[in-house]
């Protein structure tokens, strides 16, 4: 993908979360919540479908809900009070994707099934890396012969090390790099060699400790015999 990214090693973990919305609450939403998990799949098809004749995969950096004017939101929510009938605005979802080597901004009409807007960003800056490419981009520096090298010079093993990639940002460069659309490894530098620390003493797992232990700590309880002071109602907390 677009994005110009040079490789760090660090001891780091990435996780993504989804909330999942049940079923019910999906029958009765609330013009401002979240995509549900259906709704994601739906944009994925819709966008997908749009471009069939594309020569690489599209990718999706983020589909989040394009929230409706807030004119219409406020109208709704007057007029849903007395008449909860009332159709709430067009429920829509904003997409950032990479289709055909370019970065569209585009918005999907959730009720019809079709995208109302499509804009190419031809400015600065590039999507948020995808996890596919994060994994990739980790892993050509094992088939890279200086890093290899570099690895070999600290008395450090390949199993011993864990890569993670990031996005190098812009500061204000004319020229733009496309070196993860190739997936390849543009430039390397091995900067200084740092001396590690022995590990002596800095082992807490609970199966290396010795007596003397600390004092046990005293017990404690947390309680709210009325319940808690906020009412929970889909995605609204009140």
């Amino acid at each position: 993908m677009a994005h110009s990214s040079k490789i760090f090693c660090c001891f780091s973990f990435l996780f993504s979360t989804l909330s999942i919305i049940p079923l019910s609450h999906q029958l009765e939403q609330h013009p401002l919540d979240s995509l549900t998990p259906i709704e994601f799949i739906r944009v994925q098809a819709i966008v997908n479908q749009s471009h069939p004749t594309t020569t690489n995969d599209i990718t999706f950096q983020y589909i989040g809900l394009n929230e409706p004017d807030k004119q219409a939101l406020i109208s709704w929510l007057q007029n849903h009070r007395t008449t909860p009938i009332t159709a709430p605005p067009p429920r829509q979802a904003f997409v950032i994707a990479r289709i055909n080597h370019q970065t569209h901004e585009l918005v999907v009409d959730l009720l019809y099934d079709n995208i109302v807007s499509d804009h190419i960003h031809h400015g600065f800056g590039y999507p948020l890396l995808t996890f596919e490419e994060q994994n990739g981009a980790s892993q050509l520096v094992f088939n890279h012969a200086p890093f290899l090298a570099a690895l070999n010079k600290r008395g450090l093993k390949v199993e011993e090390v864990i890569c993670e990639t990031f996005a190098i940002g812009w500061f204000g460069e004319t020229k733009q790099n496309v070196d993860l659309e190739a997936m390849k490894i543009t430039h390397f530098r091995d900067r200084l060699v740092v001396p590690v620390p022995k590990a002596a003493g800095t082992d807490y797992r609970e199966s290396e400790q010795k007596e003397p232990f600390g004092p046990e700590l005293k017990g404690i309880t947390v309680v709210q015999p009325d319940g808690p002071s906020f009412i929970i109602d889909g995605s609204r907390v009140r």
